[in-house]
């Protein structure tokens, strides 16, 4: 079950199937030794070498649970935690072998949500796994899904879209991006943020293309004048939705 990055297709959330985990470890030997405790476990298992291309197969998989080691090439664990946390609350096992409790500290402050180190049991593994995955599945159950400020009301579970009352037809992306904004509202993100999380292929698509599909939004939401949408354009930051009091 086990699947090798960045040769493998984009693929939905797998939160209805087998649970899916990307493992994010340089060291091959050590790489396969996880992912066969893991398919051994029960999980669908997704594998990348390094920080970048372990950040296209969070992108492109968008696995439920994230093992990620700390000392990774190209861009470290740190750095890698930090990206997925400004676009996913993908639950995220860090893997280290150090086991100082600063290093736990930060971790912990930096957004994983549990930490191993080196070496590690392979059933408390497979019982961390669980666990966090677990915890993640009664948080999707509880979250709101559906959005109402009074003008705009978004149905996330049929991607329907009202503003006033009345049905707006939104082509998919425009879906997205809303979705997006509003899940974040109050919350200004840059245009790398948005493209990450809005586009099917963020990479080679420039900041140009947020812009454009923001007027676009705004113009089907019904606002001509930019002012008067609740989408801000924050000069030099990004864009943020402005929920009504």
């Amino acid at each position: 079950m086990s699947t090798v990055m960045p040769d493998a297709g984009r693929r939905p959330h797998s939160s209805m199937g087998t649970p899916s985990v990307l493992i994010v470890e340089d060291e091959p030997d050590l790489r396969r030794l996880l992912s066969h405790i893991l398919s051994r476990g029960g999980f669908e298992t997704i594998e990348a070498g390094d920080g970048r291309s372990g950040l296209r197969a969070h992108h492109d998989r968008r696995p439920d649970l994230v093992v990620l080691d700390i000392g990774i090439p190209v861009l470290d664990g740190w750095q890698v935690l930090e990206r997925i946390r400004d676009v996913s609350d993908v639950p995220v096992l860090l893997l280290t072998a150090r086991a100082m409790e600063d290093e736990k500290v930060r971790a912990l402050q930096a957004g994983a949500d549990d930490y191993v180190t080196k070496p590690f049991g392979h059933k408390e593994l497979v019982a961390r796994v669980q666990a966090l995955l677990r915890r993640s599945a009664t948080e999707r159950v509880a979250r709101v899904e559906r959005f109402d400020d009074g003008s705009l009301s978004v149905d996330f579970a049929v991607r329907e879209v009202k503003m006033d009352g009345e049905p707006v037809r939104l082509t998919p992306l425009d879906f997205r991006l809303l979705a997006v904004l509003v899940r974040h509202r109050g919350q200004i993100l840059s245009a790398d943020q948005l493209l990450e999380q809005a586009w099917d292929d963020p990479y080679g698509v420039g900041p140009d293309r947020v812009k454009f599909a923001v007027m676009r939004l705004r113009r089907k939401l019904g606002y001509a004048d930019a002012a008067d949408s609740p989408i801000e354009s924050i000069r030099g930051f990004g864009y943020r939705y402005r929920a009504a009091d």
